[in-house]
């Protein structure tokens, strides 16, 4: 499952596609992506079953591969798929580094949210207008900067033996996009406002902020970050209580992050609290899923299991986070006692087969993708690996491409659910 989550990841480019590309039902698309802005803006994830490339969630999809891949390299490279990785993350971090296309300027979004979501067709097909957004100094996007600097030092680190100057190049760029960040601030989406409807950063700046200056931090070993990151701490409040780790709440994860470079108790007790609120208050389902939103309910289950099987590895109650990580991943992956049924697709028992997600929906051409919405049966393409976003707080749950909210698919979802994968790889 851990080999499939990495074919979701190639299911999912944009782009031209490379000669070892492994889902063979997919082809190049988008190659004029950023010709309206005289850029070239080809490659990158396609963000869900939809067809936009929104830089936010793609970004910390990036980081949260890596952090998997640095800090899970045995899993993975037990389960031999150490190169998949890095080729996940370097897939976008390739694309992040051509949308840094001037000091404190940023294309953060290409492709326009309700012009693609009403087209329900292969993206090799597409037609539409694909405008180009930026963020720069008139109109910044802290968050998107800061979070886009956090992916490219966490693949500075990927890179650092296999491709020095890769990893340098990743690396100077992040530490850019970082001041850009901290100088001019705002929300992003004030300035990329076709994202406010489906992307908001709820949880303001702060979070991406300090993120950011932390993995800069464990790049570079430079104590200045540390302390910016403690200054980020302070100003922005990050110490209080925590519902989740996602794309747009990155605490928990700065918690980790911060313990694992200072060895603070002032960051190990709010770690600490939030795996027992976890474990002890947070909402479940009848089954024994830990639920924290209603939306895409599983990848929020697969983030924090991860972040839990982190913190057994790293010496928090060991065996208790490791057997509760296991147990949410073991959910996702069949064992509910109400379905034994697998969330992934392509794996294990009774798995979906109608993922919200257009490009698998298609047949071949030259047959047409009209009628897959509203075809009855499974998708004409498994799109293995990809994880659901699952059941309704009462457990019920019903494999229906239409109802996106259960079914849909996304990069962000399988981010932190592929590292928690290679930690039971490791933990087996």
């Amino acid at each position: 499952v851990l080999c499939m989550s990495y074919l979701f990841y190639e299911a999912q480019r944009s782009g031209p596609l490379p000669a070892d590309q492994r889902i063979t039902w997919r082809g190049d698309s988008a190659l004029g992506d950023g010709s309206d802005v005289g850029h070239d803006l080809t490659g990158g994830y396609y963000d869900a079953g939809d067809h936009v490339k929104f830089g936010f969630p793609m970004a910390y999809t990036s980081t949260v591969l890596a952090w998997g891949l640095i800090d899970f390299a045995d899993g993975h490279e037990a389960a031999g798929q150490t190169e998949y990785a890095q080729a996940a993350v370097k897939w976008t971090t390739d694309y992040f580094l051509k949308a840094h296309t001037a000091k404190d300027e940023f294309y953060g979004q290409v492709g326009k949210g309700d012009l693609d979501h009403s087209y329900w067709g292969r993206p090799e097909d597409m037609i539409m207008e694909r405008p180009s957004y930026k963020i720069d100094e008139a109109h910044p996007g802290s968050d998107l900067a800061a979070e886009t600097a956090a992916a490219l030092a966490g693949a500075s680190i990927v890179f650092k033996e296999k491709d020095p100057a890769y990893a340098a190049k990743a690396l100077d760029v992040a530490k850019e996009l970082y001041e850009f960040a901290d100088k001019y601030r705002d929300l992003y989406d004030n300035s990329i406002t076709d994202a406010t409807s489906y992307y908001h950063s709820w949880s303001g700046y702060g979070d991406e902020l300090c993120w950011a200056a932390l993995w800069l931090a464990r790049a570079t070993g430079d104590d200045e970050y540390l302390t910016r990151a403690r200054g980020h701490w302070e100003e922005f409040n990050l110490s209080g209580a925590v519902v989740q780790f996602s794309w747009d709440d990155k605490r928990a994860g700065v918690f980790a992050l911060f313990w694992l470079l200072d060895g603070s108790s002032e960051y190990s007790d709010p770690l600490n609290k939030f795996l027992d609120w976890l474990k002890n208050e947070a909402s479940y389902t009848p089954e024994g899923l830990v639920y924290l939103d209603s939306w895409g309910a599983n990848r929020h289950a697969a983030n924090v299991a991860f972040l839990s099987l982190w913190a057994g590895k790293n010496g928090f109650d060991t065996e208790a986070n490791q057997k509760w990580g296991r147990e949410q991943i073991g959910q996702l992956l069949g064992a509910n006692s109400r379905y034994h049924r697998s969330f992934v697709v392509g794996f294990g028992e009774d798995p979906p087969e109608r993922p919200h997600h257009r490009s698998s929906s298609c047949p071949y051409p030259p047959a047409d993708c009209g009628g897959a919405f509203e075809n009855p049966g499974p998708n004409h393409h498994v799109l293995y690996g990809a994880l659901v976003g699952g059941p309704a707080q009462n457990g019920d749950y019903t494999d229906d491409r239409k109802d996106y909210v259960h079914n849909e698919v996304a990069c962000d979802y399988n981010a932190a659910f592929t590292g928690a994968l290679a930690a039971l790889v490791e933990i087996s």
